[in-house]
């Protein structure tokens, strides 16, 4: 598995791998998981050489740290980097929310009987930090960052709630760093113009974007990447596929943005696909190599519920897409002009 060594500003190391995991599905994302195929799911992540394995109290309300952590405390501390994220408390006692489907961040089929309080404060933040320790057995935390500070999951709210991040959670995990409790602090969100208003008012280390720069889309070519090398900030790259459409194709039912793909979306991907037909390479492994190719992403997390799933990716991770493939996108006008491809 490829690595590259992402220094933080603090002077801290991390050799992450170039695929990482992430666990989203692991909560029980659309679909109640057998618990043994979850969990050997993460060991085949760490078989192949998976070193970045990323997480959140959101996903099933802590269910996929659990798993997670489930198998990687079977392995020496320093061989994996684990991320997880800030933003969400857990209430035991209080009875658990239906899952919805407006502006918050889409609901899990399964996951713990807990109840999800979203808090950017400094106490909940820290007290965030307290429950992930306890579910996972870990007595740190590799990366952590402030999760979903964005317009899609707060809607008219975000304002006071990015005002919150910055004034509690950053000062929070700003104090974990500087302690050596985590090596590295960032957000994790969804949007990249926000991406960027964080990159300017804070000290951050790392961003991991989901969705906004992928081969279907690349809103955060424009502002938010090259800012990102500027401040030398290590990006990760979550949701490569666009919740699915550029993993499975444009077939019936393919997601985008955890919703059905509209159908001017599906046309683009039929467009897309064809081109990667004509040069012998798969949707899948053209898509994983297109967001890795940007000089600021130090990892591309692809989530997964099967161990094969894990090799699938693995091998399409592998794979080298010819030169003339990105040509061709292009002059189709498929890819934005600017977008750095592999050599």
């Amino acid at each position: 598995m490829l690595m590259r060594r992402f220094t933080t500003s603090r002077g801290a190391a991390l050799d992450v791998s170039m695929m990482g995991f992430g666990a989203a599905p692991l909560g029980d994302l659309y679909a109640r998981l057998d618990e043994r195929e979850a969990l050997a799911t993460v060991e085949a992540a760490h078989e192949a050489g998976v070193t970045l394995f990323d997480a959140s109290p959101h996903y099933g309300n802590g269910l996929a740290e659990a798993r997670c952590a489930a198998v990687l405390r079977r392995f020496p501390r320093d061989s994996f980097v684990f991320s997880t994220k800030v933003g969400r408390v857990m209430e035991p006692f209080a009875p658990v929310e239906k899952p919805r489907d407006d502006v918050v961040a889409p609901g899990f089929a399964g996951g713990f009987p807990h109840r999800a309080r979203i808090d950017y404060s400094y106490d909940g933040t820290m007290r965030a930090v307290e429950q992930s320790l306890l579910r996972t057995g870990f007595d740190r935390v590799d990366i952590l960052l402030i999760h979903d500070v964005d317009v899609w999951t707060h809607g008219a709210d975000f304002e006071r709630r990015y005002g919150e991040a910055m004034a509690g959670a950053y000062r929070a995990l700003d104090e974990l760093r500087r302690t050596g409790f985590a090596k590295a602090i960032g957000v994790g969100i969804n949007e990249a113009d926000v991406a960027s208003r964080f990159l300017r008012e804070g000290d951050f280390d790392t961003v991991l974007l989901a969705g906004r720069y992928s081969l279907l889309e690349q809103p955060a070519l424009a502002e938010f990447l090259p800012l990102a090398l500027e401040k030398k900030v290590g990006v990760m790259l979550g949701g490569v596929f666009n919740s699915g459409i550029l993993a499975t194709g444009p077939v019936e039912g393919a997601k985008f943005n955890y919703a059905p793909a509209p159908e001017d979306v599906m046309e683009r991907v039929r467009r897309i696909k064809a081109v990667c037909g004509r040069h012998g390479v798969g949707l899948r492994a053209a898509a994983l190599a297109f967001a890795a190719a940007h000089p600021a992403v130090i990892s591309v997390v692809v989530g997964a519920v099967r161990p094969e799933e894990v090799r699938f990716n693995a091998a399409d991770m592998a794979a080298a897409p010819p030169a003339a493939l990105w040509t061709d996108l292009k002059r189709e006008g498929l890819l934005a002009e600017g977008a750095p491809t592999p050599a």
